[in-house]
């Protein structure tokens, strides 16, 4: 993996702007910020961003947006615009930041704070908001949301007479029993060492009752039983063979693929792997669930993406008006319907029409908001990398599981006091 670990800057000097609360006295602040705009996001592999852009383009032709996609991994969309950031760079106008990029981006003074007034919030889902909010201001407006879901082969458990799994033993129990009568492995996530597992590991932590870091991120909360809890049950699903070894080099769509071609019973993915999965052998032979925990329903790690303004941006106002624009109700609903993305509006999960047409939708809604964000914190980089490092060791046998939490607590404890 590439990763660029940036310093952080110093505090943005701030005057009044229309729109925002606040922005960035920055080379160039003096012009009236309206113009032509670059928005810097990843890979759009559905091809669903340029036309609502283009419409955007037809109505602003003085404010035209141009689409820069950049790699399709988080990663390397991080690195990118952090050398674009720390070198001060005007290129970028709107950002698309993953959820857990907010208090770094915020923290170092790369993006300006906006004015929560200019928002529909209320009509969004609140865990959703919460992701875009950094020390009590608003530093971005949410687009797409994620969560976690449990996709199951629903064939085989209804010919079973059995009902999705809630519980870690029960998820063990079915992928043993099953994945032996029927010749399949059992359950696979993401568990390559890069921010999938970090992801995975959060989900296993969150579902075994902990948590890692508290919800200010000043303080590494990562219990040592209830930790070791959540990686054994990812160990033990290793070492007893109900999660294949293959699943080590699995990334989101190593996972898809192999579920959609009736390898697995069980698979941990985000929902847009739902759509191919109905375009593949798999069609209609599988459902969605919430992710099992430990005593019950687990819990999900929070994913999905906001837009940010660039401080370095000479046309903040006409990004305010676009970021506006492209986060709207009619928009929001062409996010799931032409990018298979879930939504941020709430009031789109209960539509019956896109139930109808979308049936996880329940489930979705009820996974996003019992979903935890990743550690908050502005060093998230450094952490994601310690962590997903510990656990592959874990995962690969070189390190065990209770040895791996207590290193990984004193390694997180350090880059958290770290200046």
């Amino acid at each position: 993996m590439r990763r660029l670990i940036p310093s952080l800057l110093a505090a943005v000097l701030l005057s009044g702007c229309t729109g925002l609360g606040e922005r960035a006295a920055v080379p160039g602040a003096e012009i009236d910020g309206t113009g032509p705009m670059t928005f810097a996001t990843g890979r759009d592999t559905t091809g669903y961003l340029q036309p609502l852009i283009d419409e955007w383009n037809d109505r602003h032709p003085k404010e035209r947006v141009r689409l820069l996609e950049l790699p399709e991994a988080a990663d390397e969309q991080r690195a990118q615009m952090v050398a674009n950031l720390q070198a001060k760079s005007e290129r970028y106008d709107v950002l698309g930041l993953d959820v857990v990029w907010t208090a770094e981006f915020a923290g170092a003074g790369w993006i300006v704070p906006l004015d929560r007034s200019m928002f529909p919030l209320d009509r969004l889902l609140p865990p959703v908001v919460d992701t875009a909010v950094y020390q009590g201001k608003l530093y971005a407006m949410p687009y797409t949301s994620n969560a976690g879901l449990l996709y199951y082969r629903k064939d085989i458990l209804d010919r079973e007479g059995l009902k999705p799994p809630k519980t870690w033993a029960e998820l063990r129990e079915q992928a043993v029993r099953l994945g032996k009568k029927y010749k399949m492995d059992g359950y696979a996530g993401q568990f390559l060492a890069y921010e999938g597992l970090t992801v995975n590991f959060a989900e296993a932590v969150q579902s075994a009752g902990g948590q890692i870091l508290s919800p200010d991120g000043t303080k590494v909360t990562l219990d040592l039983h209830t930790a070791t809890t959540g990686l054994d049950f990812l160990v033990g699903g290793l070492r007893q063979g109900w999660i294949p070894q293959d699943a080590l080099s699995y990334k989101e769509e190593e996972s898809r693929l192999a579920f959609q071609q009736g390898k697995l019973l069980f698979a941990r993915n985000w929902p847009p792997a739902y759509g191919p999965a109905t375009r593949s052998a798999v069609a209609g032979k599988f459902a969605v669930t919430r992710l099992p925990g430990r005593d019950g329903p687990g819990s999900s790690s929070l994913g999905g993406l906001n837009l940010a303004i660039s401080a370095y941006s000479r046309h903040q106002k006409s990004a305010l008006e676009f970021i506006r624009y492209f986060t709207g109700l009619a928009n929001e609903r062409r996010v799931l319907t032409d990018g298979s993305f879930p939504p941020v509006w709430s009031e789109l999960y209960d539509d019956p029409d896109l139930i109808k047409r979308y049936p996880y939708l329940p489930v979705l809604k009820e996974s996003i908001m019992s979903a935890r964000p990743r550690p908050v914190t502005p060093k998230y980089d450094q952490v994601s990398l310690m962590i997903s490092s510990a656990v592959s060791d874990a995962l690969n046998f070189r390190e065990p599981g209770e040895d791996t939490i207590a290193t990984l607590k004193q390694q997180l404890s350090e880059i958290i006091r770290t200046p």
